[in-house]
């Protein structure tokens, strides 16, 4: 069974933390999927994905773009099926059976807005009630740091 990471992000903005994230999933091989909730954000992180020196080349697409043969999707509601991580950003839904199939799960949320927190918090309670596995880290001093973790089943 999967876990969820939840990361709390305080010192960076996500167009920042976000390549990082994906940088380490890629290199463990993992193919990832980025859900969001909002056409916008999506877009400025296709952007970003493209950008930085030619040595961190992120093959990537958006949703509808010949899906299977993406190593990295970004896209709204898009079936987690296929892909060993699924990234949450701008507060979209992973489900308990997305999170068991995927080798790992990480819903990034920005510390500075109320409403953000309010939902990765409504999001930790619902998924560890659900006996997910689930990690919490926050930045300190530009590393993560583990603050808590539930065990799951």
């Amino acid at each position: 069974m999967g876990a969820v990471y939840f990361y709390h992000l305080t010192e960076s903005p996500i167009d920042q933390a976000l390549p990082q994230l994906v940088d380490r999933a890629a290199g463990q091989g993992w193919r990832v999927l980025i859900r969001g909730r909002r056409m916008p954000l999506l877009e400025r992180l296709d952007a970003v994905l493209w950008q930085g020196p030619p040595d961190s080349f992120r093959a990537h697409g958006m949703a509808g773009d010949h899906d299977a043969d993406q190593p990295i999707l970004l896209g709204i509601d898009t079936p987690a099926e296929g892909f060993d991580c699924v990234m949450s950003v701008d507060g979209a839904d992973l489900t308990p059976a997305e999170i068991a199939t995927a080798a790992r799960a990480c819903v990034l949320f920005d510390g500075h807005d109320g409403d953000a927190l309010q939902r990765a918090r409504g999001q930790w309670k619902a998924l560890t009630a659900a006996a997910v596995a689930a990690q919490y880290w926050a930045q300190d001093d530009g590393r993560w740091i583990k603050k808590a973790e539930s065990g799951g089943a």
